[in-house]
C-alpha cells in the first residue's frame, strides 16, 4: 500500500515539477527576453500594482529595467508578457499594428465589459469604430466649431463655483462621480430609446443609431463601453489637473509667465467680453508647454497593451542581443519608462516647462507617447489637452490658488495624482 501512495506522490512531483519548468521557461523559436515568469498563475501582477510616493517610474519596472535593460520578460495576471521601454522599438511596433501586434484587452478587463475576450478582441472595427465616433464628437474639428465655448463656459460655471468654497479636494472635484455613472448612463440610454423623438445631436445619439447596424452594440456593451471612455477621460484628466496645479503653484515663475500669457490674449481682444476662440488657444505657446510638461510628468497610463499576431525579432536601438517574443504574447509599453528617462530629458522629475522650447519633433514621437502611438492613438487627446488649456485660461485671467493642504504624489494604476490635496481659489479684483 504504501508503495502505491509512493509512487502516486512521485507521479505527482515529476508532474508539478514539470509544469512549474514550463511556466518558468515558455516555448520559444529563439530566445527570449531576459526576465521573471514570477510565480505560477498570478505571476508578477502584484509587484506591479504596488504603489509609490513619487512621480518616478514605477519601482517594478524601474527595477528590472536596471536588471534585465530596456525589454524584459514577465508574467500578469497569468498571462506572459514582454515590457519595453526601448523607444525605437516602440516606434516601428506601433508602426505595424495590424500586422505585427494588434490591440488587446486583458482578460480581466473584458470580463468588467461583461463580455467573452475572444470576441471583443475579434472584432478589429470596434475599434476603428469608435474612434471614428469619438473624432466626429470630441476631435479637432469638433472643438474648433462647436465645443470649445461648451468648454469655456462649463469651466467658468465650476471654476465660479469652486471660488465660493472655503477650500476643495483638487482630485475629487476634477474627476467624475464614478458611482453614479452606470445608472446615470443606463437610464439615460434607456429614455432615449424608449422616446426616439429625443434627439440632441450627441455621441449618445449616433451610438443609438448604429446599434441598428452594429451587432457588436449590445445595451449592456454600449453602457460598459461609455463608463469605460468617461473613466478613462475623466481619471487622465483629473490626475494630470491635479499634478499641474500641484507643480504650478510651487513654481512662481510659471504663473507669473502663464498670468502674462494669458492676459496678454484678453488685452488683444477687440470685445473683452468675448469667448476664448480657436486661434487664440493655438497662441498659448507657454501654455502648451505647461501642459505637455504636466502630460510627461504624470504618465497616468501605466501601461499600453497590444498582442503579437506573430513571432517578433528584437534587434538593434539600444539591445546587444538580438530577442524572438512568440506569437500570443503580450507586449506593454510603458510611457513613465521612456517620459522620464535622464537620456532623453534632462533632471527627468523637475518640472520645467521651458524644455518644451528645445524639444524636437522626432524626440517627442519616440519618447513622449501620453496617449498613445501610431494609427491608434487615443482619439480623445486633443479634447483633452483643449480642455486643460481652456481651463488654465480661466484661472489666471480671472482667479488666484492657494494651498490650504499639501497633497501625497502617488503614481499608481488605482489612486493617481494629488490625494488629499486642497487648495482655495479666490477670485481676482478689479
Amino acid at each position: 500500500m504504501w508503495s502505491v501512495w509512493l509512487s502516486v506522490a512521485s507521479l505527482l512531483i515529476v508532474i508539478a515539477t514539470h509544469w512549474l519548468y514550463r511556466w518558468r521557461n515558455p516555448k520559444c523559436n529563439g530566445k527570449l527576453p531576459p526576465g521573471s515568469m514570477g510565480f505560477p498563475l498570478i505571476g508578477e501582477t502584484l509587484g506591479l500594482l504596488a504603489s509609490s510616493k513619487s512621480i518616478d517610474t514605477p519601482p517594478f519596472i524601474k527595477n528590472r529595467m536596471k536588471k534585465y535593460g530596456p525589454i524584459f520578460r514577465t508574467s500578469l495576471a497569468g498571462r506572459p508578457v514582454v515590457v519595453s521601454s526601448d523607444p525605437e522599438f516602440n516606434y516601428y511596433v506601433f508602426q505595424q499594428e495590424g500586422k505585427l501586434v494588434e490591440r488587446w484587452y486583458m482578460d480581466s478587463f473584458a470580463k468588467i465589459l461583461h463580455q467573452d475576450a475572444a470576441r471583443i478582441n475579434a472584432h478589429k472595427n470596434v475599434h476603428k469604430y469608435l474612434r471614428n465616433v469619438i473624432l466626429g464628437h470630441f476631435g479637432p474639428e469638433a472643438l474648433k466649431d462647436k465645443m470649445l465655448p461648451q468648454l469655456e463656459d462649463a469651466i467658468n460655471k465650476r471654476l465660479h463655483g469652486w471660488s465660493k468654497l472655503p477650500s476643495l479636494e483638487v482630485k475629487s472635484s476634477t474627476s467624475a462621480n464614478q458611482k453614479k455613472a452606470i445608472s446615470i448612463i443606463t437610464s439615460e440610454l434607456e429614455e432615449r430609446k424608449s422616446n426616439p423623438e429625443i434627439r440632441k445631436g450627441d455621441f449618445l445619439d449616433q451610438i443609438l443609431a448604429d446599434m441598428k447596424t452594429e451587432t457588436f452594440l449590445t445595451d449592456k456593451f454600449v453602457i460598459y463601453m461609455m463608463f469605460g471612455l468617461l473613466f478613462a477621460s475623466f481619471e487622465t484628466i483629473s490626475s494630470t489637473l491635479t499634478l499641474a496645479i500641484m507643480l504650478i503653484n510651487e513654481n512662481p515663475k510659471v504663473i507669473q509667465e502663464l498670468t502674462e500669457e494669458h492676459e496678454a490674449i484678453l488685452k488683444n481682444r477687440e470685445d473683452v467680453n468675448s469667448g476664448l476662440t480657436w486661434k487664440e488657444y493655438k497662441s498659448m505657446t507657454f501654455t502648451h508647454n505647461v501642459i505637455n510638461e504636466s502630460l510627461r510628468l504624470a504618465s497616468v497610463a501605466p501601461g499600453i497593451l497590444r498582442r503579437t499576431l506573430q513571432d517578433i525579432q528584437v534587434n538593434g536601438g539600444t539591445l546587444t542581443v538580438g530577442y524572438t517574443i512568440p506569437k500570443g504574447w503580450a507586449l506593454m509599453v510603458v510611457p513613465a519608462a521612456l517620459q522620464l528617462n535622464p537620456s532623453t530629458y534632462e533632471d527627468p522629475l523637475t518640472f520645467n516647462p521651458w524644455r518644451w522650447q528645445n524639444i524636437s519633433a522626432n524626440v517627442s514621437a519616440k519618447n513622449f507617447i501620453p496617449f498613445g502611438a501610431g494609427m491608434t492613438s487615443c482619439a480623445g487627446a486633443e479634447f483633452s489637452k483643449v480642455l486643460m488649456g481652456v481651463f488654465f485660461h480661466i484661472l489666471f485671467t480671472k482667479y488666484r490658488m492657494t494651498t490650504i493642504k499639501e497633497g501625497e504624489v502617488i503614481r499608481s494604476p488605482a489612486l493617481g495624482f494629488g490625494d488629499g490635496f486642497h487648495i482655495q481659489f479666490s477670485a481676482k479684483l478689479g
